[in-house]
């Protein structure tokens, strides 16, 4: 059996704004935007064609809305990785994206923690080859 993990969800309050959080912040792409009907759309965005993606979803009940910004239970939940860590923390930084500490080298790349305008806590990583 061949199989892979093609989307994570992750729960927003609105498409548009997440949309335009993963655009202009992160310099996603958006790979589906399709209406489903009652106003639910089916939203996938990754930072490239090829790899992980998210698969956005309005939170349309009130344990969902709950959740939103906790789906990792208060730990760094998203890994983004970057070829150029420098180039990217400034790119997030000009965008308002909050860090939660300054940049540090670890046995495993360069890192630092963000926080998405829903509370979700990512890793900007730069590995080590």
């Amino acid at each position: 059996m061949s199989s892979r993990l093609a989307y994570t969800t992750l729960l927003v309050d609105q498409y548009d704004a997440a949309l335009e959080f993963f655009q202009s912040a992160l310099g996603f792409v958006v790979l589906q935007d399709e209406a489903l009907g009652g106003g639910k759309r089916w939203v996938v965005v990754a930072p490239s064609q090829e790899g992980g993606a998210l698969l956005l979803a309005r939170a349309a009940t009130p344990d969902q809305v709950a959740m939103i910004g906790k789906q990792g239970g208060g730990r760094v939940w998203l890994f983004l990785h970057t070829d150029d860590f420098e180039r990217d923390y400034q790119h997030l930084q000009r965008h308002g994206v909050r860090f939660e500490d300054a940049p540090r080298d670890e046995a495993y790349g360069r890192v630092a923690v963000f926080v998405d305008p829903w509370g979700n806590r990512w890793d900007l990583i730069q590995p080590t080859l």
